[in-house]
């Protein structure tokens, strides 16, 4: 690789408007690691060629890995400019608003770069994670069927609109949704036995049994900027969730409540009779002395349990 940028920069030294040997040789010190000289040279030939959208792209994208939102912003605004009805600037303003928690502006950019390529379903997908995270359900629904449209996004889709239906207080639906990704990706199975929000459904998930090796597990397109996005509005989500609950239908939000209140009262009862068992047994044993234990024939029975009131299974 370091052959290659000398031979690059040999291009450069005998042509200085070799500006696609300039972008080769930043994008190769990106892979080597050296980000900042990478943006340095990239700085260099935007101001030389700022129409070069290539480098207007690689530069804004190493900008968020180093999780400088502000300034990609800048850059891929400044290559709008140049290039006004491009849809990977629009959908990575959108990506970089997403970041920094501007949901307003996320979806703008995320409307437009859908408007410019009608089969961005990474873009609808977005634009339902932030209208769920308003509380806009309608609004993510229909953004989240549209996502269906797209094999790679189906399973992710499916899981979504089971919120939706959850926070609807439609179970059956929630659960058939569920269930769907559940059987596109085995990954689910654990998503959702772990979401708050399904527990009063969860019993229904359809489990698949098979071994560790044999579970699916999807390999997708996204780059790591979208992955990166996802997992942010994962994260918003679940605290929007939290304090959202009021938007909710009375009914709805009270039943919800109750049911997860209920269950977790069960695991509590489970805890403290197991905390129980265990205190009684290491009592009865800090209490005895070795020859005591030596000769007693004293066994706990069901009904010496019983009388202590500890659970016998």
């Amino acid at each position: 690789m370091r052959k290659a940028i000398d031979e690059y920069v040999k291009a450069v030294d005998l042509n200085k408007k070799d500006y696609d040997s300039y972008y080769k040789i930043s994008s190769l010190l990106n892979d080597l690691g050296k980000k900042d000289d990478a943006i340095i040279m990239l700085n260099n030939l935007l101001n030389k060629k700022p129409e070069y959208v290539a480098a207007t792209m690689l530069l804004g994208d190493i900008l968020c890995t180093k999780e400088m939102y502000k300034e990609a912003l800048n850059v891929y605004t400044n290559g709008l400019k140049h290039s006004p009805n491009n849809f990977e600037l629009y959908y990575s303003m959108g990506i970089t608003y997403t970041m920094l928690n501007d949901f307003e502006n996320a979806k703008m950019c995320y409307e437009k770069a859908a408007t410019i390529n009608a089969l961005s379903f990474h873009a609808y997908y977005a634009l339902g994670q932030i209208n769920l995270i308003e509380m806009d359900l309608d609004e993510a629904e229909k953004y989240f069927y549209k996502a269906l449209e797209d094999k790679e996004q189906e399973p992710d889709a499916y899981y979504e609109l089971g919120k939706i239906y959850m926070l609807r207080g439609d179970y059956d639906n929630a659960v058939k949704f569920v269930n769907l990704a559940i059987d596109l990706d085995n990954k689910y199975i654990k998503i959702a036995n772990q979401e708050p929000i399904f527990i009063p459904v969860k019993s229904k998930f359809q489990i698949p049994i098979i071994d560790e090796e044999d579970i699916k597990v999807r390999k997708t397109s996204h780059t790591e900027k979208e992955k990166k996005a996802m997992k942010h509005l994962e994260k918003t989500y679940n605290v929007a969730q939290k304090l959202n609950m009021h938007k909710l239908k009375p009914k709805t939000k009270g039943k919800i409540r109750h049911e997860i209140e209920e269950e977790n009262r069960k695991r509590k009862r489970i805890l403290r009779r197991e905390k129980e068992n265990d205190y009684y047994s290491i009592s009865y044993f800090r209490s005895s002395t070795r020859a005591n234990r030596a000769t007693s024939n004293f066994k706990f029975s069901p009904f010496i349990f019983n009388t202590m009131g500890i659970w016998m299974d």
